[in-house]
Order: structure tokens, then sequence, then C-alpha cells
């Protein structure tokens, strides 16, 4: 069984909202919907100032926060990595959006119920990449079964010492950062 994950080079992002666009695209959402954000911070004075990138989505956690808190298990994680909402089990109480450290579920107020990035699932389950690293001009991103030690994703958490974004909550992200 593959569990999916995801590298994201941020030497390589140049912060153009591609993954951003890809994903609205993919999955027909509003302009103001962003299941990515890539988010901005300068560092140093002029002129030597630095700009980087952080594109934030849901991390698909080995310990995923959202589905513990979950009243109805609408929110759950497969076998694979994944996690995803059932929406027809979902009630809208928004518990899980609370529970994410990461800012990553928005609500979709025509249907009810809290939505996030779900690795493009459709896509992977024809062993298509998610749109967003498809999308990415730089290939900063890197998407593929971390737990086969030969897969790109697994050398590139290895080799280039691939971090996870803020381990200290004890969510176990699958998605690691290159910086």
């Amino acid at each position: 069984m593959p569990r999916y994950g995801m590298v994201i080079d941020l030497t390589k992002c140049v912060g153009c909202n591609a993954c951003t666009v890809a994903c609205q695209m993919e999955w027909g959402l509003e302009s103001y919907e962003h299941w990515i954000r890539v988010l901005s911070s300068e560092d140093g004075i002029y002129p030597a100032v630095t700009r980087r990138f952080l594109p934030v989505q849901c991390m698909h956690c080995e310990r995923p926060t959202c589905v513990s808190v979950c009243p109805t298990g609408a929110s759950y994680k497969r076998r694979d990595g994944l996690v995803l909402i059932d929406q027809d089990r979902c009630i809208g109480c928004k518990y899980c959006m609370v529970g994410c450290p990461y800012q990553a579920r928005i609500f979709n107020k025509k249907i009810g119920v809290p939505e996030k990035c779900r690795f493009c699932v459709h896509r992977i389950a024809k062993g298509v990449t998610p749109a967003c690293v498809m999308a990415c001009p730089v290939e900063a991103r890197t998407f593929g079964d971390i737990s086969d030690p030969a897969s790109e994703v697994s050398r590139l958490i290895i080799q280039r010492k691939a971090a996870q974004l803020r381990p200290d909550l004890g969510n176990v992200p699958n998605i690691y950062y290159i910086r």
C-alpha cells in the first residue's frame, strides 16, 4: 500500500500561485476559494532583501487533528495517507477547521461543509500527478509514495533533508519542505 506525500522545494518556489490556480480549476473553486495558499515574507534591509514563499495546504497528516475532533467521522484518513471528508456525513460544525493547525480547510457555504486539498484523489487513482504538481513551472513540487525508498519523493526527503512544517505540533505532516 503506498503512502502518499509531497515535497515542496522552497529554494525553487517563485510564488507564482500556479499551484493555487491549477487547484481552483481542477476542482471548480471560486476565485476566493483557496485550498492552497502561498504565503510570502521578506527578510533583510534594502538593497539586500530576500523574498520567500511558503505554499500551505492540507498536510495529509499521519495523526490528523481534524479527524480526531470530527464528531461524525466525516473527516477520515485512508490507509494510503490521504485525509478526506465524506460530505454526506458532515454536519458542518467546523470542528475540523478549528482543529487543523495549518488552517487548511475552507467552508463552502453553498453546500454547508468544509473543503480542502484532496491530493487530487481522482487523478492519483488513474496514476496521474496532482494538478498543483503538474502546473508548477519551476518543478518545485514532487508527489509520490513516501513509503517507497526508491521514489523521487523519498529521495528528496532523505538527500535534501526535507523537513515538515511545525513538527512540534505532533500531527506528522506528509508534506515536506526543502529550505
